[in-house]
């Protein structure tokens, strides 16, 4: 056996070996090799070149011997069981972490250097002081990216990183993750992302109206050729949750309500993010195409007692009034967990905030992520999952108040921050989302020695360490964790990739009224679009937009297909783009500051609502910071925050006489369109897409195929009927030619689509 030291190669771009070649790139090199893997290493990071019968290995733990974790022969599953065991329990509380937000540069908030990124004039690709305390001193090796300035930063970003871990104690290298990152604003054009922003997507539920899991695997290999080209390993995501609760504002991640068909996208989103083939396969269906997919949220979400959030106390309780608990793990145990490709199962779950209430058949209501019935019983035991599990964001940490936004330890708010991961650990959980300091793990361990001994304990923490590792392994990281900017640029937001982005932003727009065929609309037609007044808000994260008055769709973008008229008496159609109702979180202080208890409804019409007919007792309730059980909100009335959208569609009428109305509806939800859909003499529903997409459908570029991921109500009353956890129970809107705006419902050219898709999914066999 030799070594060769990687450092000190500065007269020659290349340097050659007997059995293979040393190519110096911009901050790492690259070991390319006949019979073996291409490696890559930084010359300053200590690590040096093993040699093994002419094979080239890395010395990761830079002790001059081969070990078998460094030994990419052997399979990655043994590989991981050797450094599991040679780690440092403190290695092992970094592995369990998983960073905050991290966006590429922090040009807030942070420094570089003990400076602000301004004042340091740090490249954007640096690290900021609190990322490299974090990855040294806490050992963290899974950080969450965030926004990034481009695809060339990304990557240099990322090179960064795995150059500052690789010369750390064993050279783990770090595992990045991104929350989805390839939905669209609707002001984006077609190809605004080539060579900058990745490949642009309807949002989840918008995927979900196409209703064709083959498309939904070409996204996944898309994204993830995307993703690696980034430096992004892991994926947040499939959210494979049933959208069942229509108030829930969350509901624009899921892909449906409908159970066969989440599913079937289950499997195919998974199949399409982890596989890899040709020269990118590694082993068993991974490799260096391969991206993680952590699935969310197990054991599902979309049940939230009247729609509100679990990211705040006052949305805490998932609840199961139709008794169909079992029916939100079907995307995971019959999707996820059974795929088509090699890689057999989703290699990660998420478990999510909520407390399932009167789940547990001890009487435990915790949150998921403390429950040994949910992570132990069901996942591990009766499913027998074995990938890693991660708590949803930030589990462990305290909370101000029921309405401020911070940490969830929902059900264990009595116990300290270190005893809240002891519970977690205990329950079956791996890693802990948003956290990054390893001392509450530290403290955890030292309860588990206490309570069990210190052989349990180290067995435990082994265990999560093999899982957290063996994902790393499948990929090739500990090979080659670096990434080439220019191929970066190259590949993320390509035109081909972008292309096929936007059409199936075409195919996810839904037509549910196309009265007497007006569309689509002759080339040239005079429109008349009003303009939307937009009304002072603020976000659910606090954040605040001012009051404006604009075009919803930029005038300039309608003029390529259409005469833009400012007098409705010289128009031949109108064009109404609107926003869904929105209609509170279904919490208010103000209503605290009236002697109430705080809860309301949450409003899916323009119009305002009073609940008379919502439950008079919550099914779920009790939380420290509050003196009552009972969450009702009935009798009490919500107005939405745009309500001038419902006026805009009435006065358009008004104006436009018998000439057609044509309204665009930007939907994450469901939404009445009782209040309008007279007025309206076409109806587009669209799902986070780009506002070209919607004129190349008006103008007939494009025959609608959309279908109706979920119901759209009737009226309110038909809301608060429903049961939060059972698919397809409300009572559809029908409009004015006789049309049911029911699951799986869409209208083309010809009239009701009935194709393949409605054969499988609107009747279920």
């Amino acid at each position: 056996m030799a070594m060769i030291a990687c450092c000190g190669f500065v007269s020659n771009s290349e340097m050659t070996h007997r059995d293979f070649i040393i190519i110096e790139k911009d901050g790492y090199n690259l070991v390319v090799q006949k019979d073996g893997p291409t490696l890559g290493y930084s010359p300053q990071s200590g690590v040096s070149i093993i040699t093994v019968d002419g094979l080239a290995f890395k010395d990761l733990n830079q002790s001059g011997h081969l070990e078998p974790y460094e030994d990419w022969r052997l399979p990655a599953a043994e590989r991981a069981r050797d450094l599991a065991s040679r780690l440092s329990i403190e290695e092992i509380a970094g592995l369990m972490l998983y960073s905050g937000h991290q966006p590429v540069p922090q040009t807030a908030g942070n420094v570089y250097g003990g400076k602000s990124f301004k004042e340091s004039g740090a490249e954007a690709w640096e690290l900021t002081d609190v990322q490299r305390a974090f990855l040294e001193k806490d050992n963290v090796r899974a950080v969450l990216v965030t926004k990034v300035e481009s695809p060339a930063t990304a990557a240099r970003w990322t090179n960064r990183v795995q150059a500052f871990v690789e010369g750390l104690g064993h050279g783990i290298p770090a595992n990045n993750s991104s929350d989805p990152r390839n939905e669209t604003a609707t002001a984006d054009e077609f190809l605004a992302g080539a060579g900058g922003q990745i490949s642009l997507w309807p949002r989840p539920i918008g995927l979900g109206a196409i209703m064709d899991p083959e498309l939904i695997k070409r996204f996944g290999e898309i994204a993830s050729r995307e993703y690696r080209a980034l430096g992004i390993t892991t994926a947040l995501s499939p959210q494979v949750d049933l959208a069942t609760e229509p108030r829930w504002r969350r509901n624009h991640g899921c892909f449906s309500e409908d159970p066969r068909l989440v599913t079937d996208y289950a499997r195919a989103y998974c199949d399409g993010f982890q596989s890899s083939t040709g020269k990118a396969h590694i082993a068993n269906g991974w490799g260096y195409h391969s991206v993680n997919a952590m699935m969310k949220h197990w054991p599902g979400g979309g049940s939230e007692e009247g729609g509100r959030d679990s990211h705040y106390s006052f949305g805490k309780f998932a609840v199961y009034p139709g008794g169909m608990f079992s029916t939100r793990l079907e995307p995971f145990i019959d999707g996820g967990f059974k795929l088509d490709g090699g890689t057999g199962s989703a290699s990660a779950v998420m478990s999510f905030y909520t407390v399932p209430w009167n789940i547990d058949p001890s009487g435990d209501n915790v949150a998921m992520s403390y429950s040994h019935y949910i992570i132990t019983e069901l996942l591990r035991e009766r499913y027998g999952f074995d990938g890693v599990v991660c708590t949803d964001w930030v589990v462990t940490g305290d909370y101000p108040a029921v309405d401020k936004h911070w940490g969830k330890p929902w059900g264990v708010e009595h116990l300290t921050v270190a005893q809240r991961h002891y519970r977690a650990l205990l329950a079956g959980v791996d890693q802990f989302g948003g956290n990054q300091d390893k001392e509450p793990v530290m403290e955890a361990y030292r309860m588990w020695v206490s309570d069990y001994g210190e052989k349990s304990a180290r067995e435990r923490f082994e265990a999560s360490a093999r899982r957290l590792l063996l994902n790393s392994f499948r990929l090739g990281l500990f090979e080659n964790p670096y990434v080439d900017p220019d191929e970066a640029t190259r590949i993320v937001g390509n035109p081909e990739f972008m292309k096929e982005g936007y059409e199936a932003q075409l195919r996810s727009v839904v037509m549910a009224k196309n009265h007497n065929s007006c569309l689509p609309l002759p080339a040239k037609a005079c429109v008349y679009m009003p303009k939307r007044h937009y009304p002072a808000m603020t976000g659910f994260w606090g954040e605040k937009y001012q009051e404006r008055t604009e075009y919803p769709i930029r005038r300039e973008l309608v003029e390529q297909y259409f005469t833009v008229v400012d007098d409705p008496k010289l128009a031949d159609f109108a064009l109404v783009d609107i926003d869904e109702p929105m209609g509170g979180f279904g919490y208010s202080r103000d209503d605290i500051d009236k002697g109430g208890n705080g809860y309301m409804p949450i409003n899916l019409q323009y119009r305002p609502y009073t609940a008379t007919t919502a439950r008079a007792t919550s099914i779920a309730g009790g939380d420290p910071k509050e003196s009552f059980t009972n969450r009702s909100y009935r009798g009490k009335t919500v107005t939405t925050h745009n309500e001038t959208d419902l006026d805009l569609v009435l006065e358009t009428k008004r104006l436009m006489g018998d000439k057609p109305v044509i309204v665009t509806m930007n939907l994450s939800r469901p939404a009445i369109v009782a209040e309008f859909e007279k007025a309206a003499d076409a109806i587009l529903l669209c799902f986070g897409i780009q506002n070209k997409a919607k004129l190349d459908i008006l103008s007939g570029r494009f025959e609608p195929q959309g279908l109706l991921p979920f119901q759209m109500p009737a009226n309110m009353e038909t809301v608060e009927a429903q049961c939060e956890d059972v698919p397809h129970d409300m009572i559809p809107y029908r409009d004015c030619d006789g049309n049911a705006y029911d699951f799986a419902f869409g209208l083309n050219w010809s009239g009701i689509i009935n194709d393949w898709r409605t054969k499988r999914y609107r009747h279920p066999q």
